[in-house]
């Protein structure tokens, strides 16, 4: 069995202008996926503007592996309809845990990544080192889907067994 690094936990906070796949609207829910790790929020009714702020953990082994979202319409007689995807890179983040921050001021931003054709990022994400934790937020653009977004945090947490780095 491989070793654990520690746990990442992501709080989905909510879908903005995701598209509408029922007749007005749609009953989005969120699926993450990392490497043979599936966790998935709770459905939320008739909101294209979904607010979930819900963590959902994934134990990780391989930072090397992206996190894979992908939002789907919840449909109580048909196949779940996909809402878009995106999928994010947490090596910046693990780079991040790894430097010496003892001393660096809380709500201090130590990261800066831009939008680029290689990721789903929306608009700049911040790595910033708040109350002795390391938290990456993410505003991503769906894609294969016409419309919307999703923003996500990030936070690492570390367990006495954990392997670490």
């Amino acid at each position: 069995m491989e070793s654990i690094l520690g746990l990442l936990r992501i709080r989905v906070k909510r879908g903005i202008n995701l598209a509408v796949r029922d007749v007005r609207s749609s009953d989005p829910y969120v699926v993450i996926r990392m490497g043979n790790q599936k966790l998935k929020t709770r459905v939320i009714k008739k909101d294209v503007n979904p607010h979930w702020n819900e963590d959902l953990t994934l134990s990780v082994t391989d930072p090397n592996l992206p996190v894979k979202l992908i939002v789907y319409d919840h449909d109580l007689f048909t196949k779940d309809d996909k809402m878009g995807e995106a999928e994010f890179d947490i090596r910046p983040f693990i780079e991040t845990l790894k430097m010496n921050l003892a001393g660096v001021s809380s709500g201090t931003v130590i990261t800066r990544i831009q939008p680029s054709r290689q990721n789903c990022l929306s608009e700049d994400s911040c790595i910033i080192y708040s109350d002795g934790k390391v938290v990456q937020d993410l505003y991503l653009r769906l894609k294969n889907v016409e419309c919307g977004e999703l923003e996500i945090q990030l936070q690492w947490i570390t367990f006495p067994s954990s392997r670490g780095f």
